[in-house]
């Protein structure tokens, strides 16, 4: 089977059971989520490993998995405070690290690796939980549609990047990190980005969850997906040179691993839901 193939069939089973649990919603989809977040997470130990920092592994994994059960426990209002919580675990990293890697096992780097590599993989899927039940969701079918709306327009920054920037780039946008990135298909990516979220706004998230951006808001937003895509693209391009890896597995045949699938909606997802659930989201007259 030839690459092509096996990427075309990932993604055959992947988006619809991922579609599937955001309808879902609720438990199903936070544990779904965990499990996302918690392979993630082993990706980028397994990452740093090759930096030469070795992290608490297990824990870590177990962290990521947990920040989106956290997330739904928060909103049953079954946790009381996840500040405190987070606090409490910090501490508990510190403890474990001094006793399991001692001096020469470079303590405060094993921590620092741990806990980034938790709310990397973990805590920024968990905003894909909280968007999915926010207060303005009616039925499970608006919802989907407002996860599928930065999803989509994540989606749009990638083709936008690719096909302009096979077009008319030239100058590379920052090559040492991504040498096949080019300022004419950043440019494209967010102009595409934004006249998709004005299409979206109209005949998708209007009709079918009954809510509805203003049309400058909706080309901001745009603007502002495509931005944190292409620094969330690029961020993890960082972190695999830094490694010196090409991939961040091999669990995705044709796609590498989940870092390298969710690399963008990592920084997308955390900016949909402060922009929609705090400044421009309304439902409409």
């Amino acid at each position: 089977m030839g690459e092509l193939a096996r990427r075309v069939l990932v993604a055959l089973v992947a988006a619809p059971l991922a579609i599937t649990m955001v309808y879902v919603g609720e438990l199903p989809l936070a544990l779904f989520l965990g499990v996302v977040g918690g392979v993630g997470a082993w990706e980028l130990y397994r990452m740093a490993r090759h930096g030469g920092v070795e992290a608490l592994e297990p824990l870590g994994i177990i962290l990521a998995a947990a920040f989106p059960l956290i997330a739904h426990a928060d909103r049953l209002m079954v946790l009381r405070s996840p500040a405190a919580l987070g606090g409490v675990v910090f501490v508990a990293l510190l403890g474990v690290s001094i006793w399991a890697r001692g001096t020469g096992g470079r303590p405060l780097e094993s921590v620092a690796v741990t806990v980034f590599g938790a709310l990397y993989a973990g805590a920024m899927l968990a905003f894909g939980y909280s968007l999915r039940h926010h207060r303005f969701v009616i039925d499970p079918a608006a919802g989907t549609a407002l996860v599928m709306f930065p999803v989509i327009l994540t989606w749009a920054s990638d083709i936008g990047a690719y096909f302009v920037g096979r077009a008319f780039g030239k100058a590379k946008l920052i090559p040492s990190i991504s040498p096949g990135k080019t300022r004419a298909g950043a440019v494209g990516a967010i102009v595409l980005t934004m006249g998709i979220a004005l299409l979206y706004n109209s005949q998708v998230l209007r009709p079918w969850a009954q809510l509805a951006l203003a049309p400058w808001t909706a080309l901001v937003f745009g603007l502002l997906v495509s931005v944190a895509a292409q620094i969330g693209d690029l961020a993890e391009s960082l972190l695999k040179r830094e490694a010196g890896v090409k991939d961040s597995s091999h669990l995705l045949p044709g796609h590498g691993g989940i870092l390298d699938r969710l690399d963008s909606l990592y920084f997308v997802l955390p900016v949909a839901y402060l922009v929609l659930g705090r400044l421009v989201l309304a439902a409409p007259q």
